[in-house]
C-alpha cells in the first residue's frame, strides 16, 4: 500500500486549470503507478472532501532540443478531479 501524500505530487496552477476550478474541477500531478482509486482515497484523505469522479491523463514526454544537445521533457501523470457541490480546495 501507498503512503497516501507520495500519490499526490502537487496541484497543478495554470491558466486552463484555474478556469475549470469555477466548475468544482481541481488538476493535480500524480505518481506514475496509481489508479483513479487510490487518486479519490488520497484528496479525499488529504483535503477532506467528497471526490465525485477522477479523470486520469497521461502526458507523454516531449523532444526538446538546446543548442546540439537533443533531449526529452520527462512524462507525468495527471488527475482531474470533481468535487461534490459546496464543496472546495484552497490552493494558492
Amino acid at each position: 500500500m501507498f503512503d497516501i501524500f507520495h500519490l499526490i505530487k502537487y496541484p497543478l496552477i495554470t491558466e486552463k486549470a484555474t478556469l475549470i476550478g469555477q466548475n468544482n474541477k481541481y488538476i493535480f500531478a500524480v505518481s506514475k503507478n496509481v489508479n483513479k482509486f487510490q487518486i479519490k482515497e488520497a484528496i479525499e484523505k488529504i483535503y477532506k472532501v467528497k471526490v465525485i469522479s477522477v479523470a486520469v491523463i497521461n502526458i507523454h514526454p516531449k523532444k526538446r532540443r538546446t543548442r546540439y544537445v537533443e533531449g526529452y521533457k520527462s512524462s507525468y501523470k495527471k488527475a482531474i478531479v470533481t468535487l461534490k457541490q459546496g464543496d472546495k480546495i484552497a490552493i494558492t
